[in-house]
């Protein structure tokens, strides 16, 4: 079970807060995740997570021309099974889904983190 589970980052006095402080929500969604503001996640940036939100926001608005049905409640679960930095959940977040995001146990950087730090909700999976 202990490999299963994300460590949060240690801190230096009682008054810190483990892993830094997270806006509340829904604030939270959009800010930068204190592991990738505190370089915590390897080749992780600031830049590069606004990047992946705006990515992904494109993308969902795009898929809703193709799909219409999407955004209208025909699909209540969503399974993202390469998660990443939760960019999909994200950008689908007015709509009425849920949206389960997998890190996979072989992705070369573990985000599981940043994810939570979103107010997400993530597993690890190894397929």
């Amino acid at each position: 079970m202990q490999t299963c589970l994300t460590p949060v980052p240690e801190v230096s006095n009682k008054e810190e807060t483990s892993g830094g402080m997270v806006e509340d929500w829904p604030k939270r969604l959009k800010s930068i995740p204190p592991r990738i503001y505190r370089s915590t996640i390897e080749g992780v940036t600031d830049e590069a997570f606004s990047k992946d939100y705006e990515l992904w926001k494109k993308r969902v608005s795009y898929y809703k021309t193709v799909n219409k049905l999407l955004g209208t409640g025909r699909y209540r679960n969503l399974l993202d099974m390469n998660a990443h930095l939760g960019g999909f959940a994200a950008a689908l977040i007015e709509d009425p889904v849920w949206v389960m995001n997998v890190v996979p146990v072989q992705a070369k950087v573990d985000t599981l983190g940043s994810i939570y730090e979103r107010g997400l909700i993530g597993v690890y999976h190894d397929w």
